[in-house]
């Protein structure tokens, strides 16, 4: 499976080798449609969520004063035009962004070069033609557009100066990517040399979108959306092993490239909210997949946290048990306001969770009857059968050793590879 991912891979490169032409003006646009009627659309995303530390430090409950923090992602889209969505979704205050830049991120290699930029490819973010802007508790905004093109499958790096003290700070936990922080004023800083302390989490940063070159009028995003199997969680950190990464790389490298964007969150249930694991699916469906620009499918897998939150091995203690009717009940919700959107709705099955923290006769027997009626039940305009796709043949209940992380429910990247591989493409 790891020789297709790498020939995948080394297609990519290929594909991915022309160069852009810089477009004539950047704009000050906060909309989904630039002045000139361009059409934005998502390029990658991460979904916010409150401060807290279920497991282990992180940066989010104390919040950042006088300092820079430095983050990495991977698009999925390319353009001509970049624009870059903070969010204080879930802040106690008022947040002010005291300056901020993109850049191309630097060569691949130590983690030094990681947290370094392309030389010649900084650019100063505007906000309404301000270098400085200040987001409203609970709110969330789009820059001005930059002359930045950006190819598919190119990393871009994200710096945010905090002069003045955030409070708890809106993050997205499970990054399976390293961010950076420095003490004092680099946003604009080519080296990494600064930013001695890392962070498994994003900050602060919800969303790339990009606008421009060929694809500007297509609307055909994929947006992935689910719980930690979705999110990432145990594949290789700084790697891109994400299904969501995978299913992205398969789609170009067929020649039908689409954006990917993960709106995963680890431990998310679907009827039910939780203190570290983001808003209920019920809930922030709306604000993290339909405001979207650009998309045509949702793909869900959420609801193995809502069977197995209810024991005492979920983190932050045990949350109401769920039914398999209503769960059943809140994935219609989904698909239903999917379809209200104009947006296709593709339904996957529940993985493996023999010999995991939640595997018990109850659970099994949940996952088995979500599962029967995600396959059986036509709800979904598709279907994507992730557990056996990852199973183990000789003991369906568990995961397939050669694709665990190591805890008998997470994948590791040849788990998420086989994920990804098992998507219909024609169906999306």
């Amino acid at each position: 499976m790891r020789t297709t991912n790498t020939l995948r891979r080394s297609a990519l490169a290929l594909l991915t080798t022309a160069t852009l032409a810089l477009a004539p003006t950047a704009l000050a646009d906060t909309g989904r449609h630039g002045t000139d009627g361009a059409a934005w659309r998502g390029a990658w995303a991460a979904s916010p969520q409150s401060a807290s530390a279920p497991f282990g430090p992180n940066w989010s409950q104390q919040g950042f004063e006088n300092q820079t923090v430095r983050q990495v992602v991977r698009v999925t889209a390319t353009g001509t035009r970049t624009r870059v969505e903070l969010t204080n979704r879930y802040g106690t205050g008022p947040l002010r962004i005291t300056g901020a830049t993109v850049a191309r991120t630097a060569a691949a290699g130590t983690a030094a070069a990681r947290s370094a930029v392309e030389p010649g490819s900084v650019r100063t973010l505007r906000f309404g033609h301000r270098p400085s802007v200040t987001i409203p508790a609970g709110e969330t905004l789009l820059s001005d557009a930059v002359n930045l093109p950006v190819k598919a499958f190119e990393s871009l790096t994200v710096t945010l100066y905090l002069a003045d003290a955030t409070g708890p700070a809106t993050f997205h936990s499970f990054s399976s990517a390293t961010s950076y922080r420095a003490e004092g004023d680099h946003r604009a800083d080519l080296s990494g040399a600064a930013f001695g302390e890392a962070s498994a989490s994003w900050y602060y940063l919800s969303g790339v979108e990009v606008t421009g070159g060929r694809d500007t009028v297509r609307r055909d995003g994929v947006v992935t959306f689910g719980d930690s199997i979705t999110d990432g969680v145990g594949s290789t950190a700084d790697a891109d092993h994400r299904y969501p990464d995978e299913l992205a790389e398969r789609l170009a490298a067929a020649g039908r490239p689409r954006a990917v964007l993960n709106h995963g969150i680890g431990g998310n249930q679907v009827v039910n909210d939780t203190t570290w694991a983001g808003e209920k699916a019920l809930s922030r469906f709306r604000k993290d997949v339909l405001t979207e620009p650009g998309v045509r499918t949702v793909v869900i897998l959420e609801g193995i946290n809502d069977i197995g939150g209810s024991g005492p091995a979920f983190p932050g203690g045990p949350t109401p048990e769920v039914s398999v009717e209503k769960l059943i009940a809140g994935h219609r919700t989904l698909i239903r306001e999917a379809h209200a959107k104009g947006l296709k709705a593709v339904g996957a099955t529940l993985t493996p969770i023999g010999g995991s923290f939640y595997s018990t006769p109850a659970n099994e027997a949940k996952r088995d009857a979500v599962n029967h009626w995600i396959r059986t039940s036509g709800a979904y305009d598709a279907v994507v059968d992730f557990d056996r796709a990852v199973a183990d043949p000789s003991d369906p209940d568990r995961i397939l050793p050669a694709y665990d992380s190591g805890d008998a429910l997470h994948p590791n990247d040849a788990g998420y590879t086989a994920m990804a591989d098992a998507l219909d493409l024609d169906e999306l």
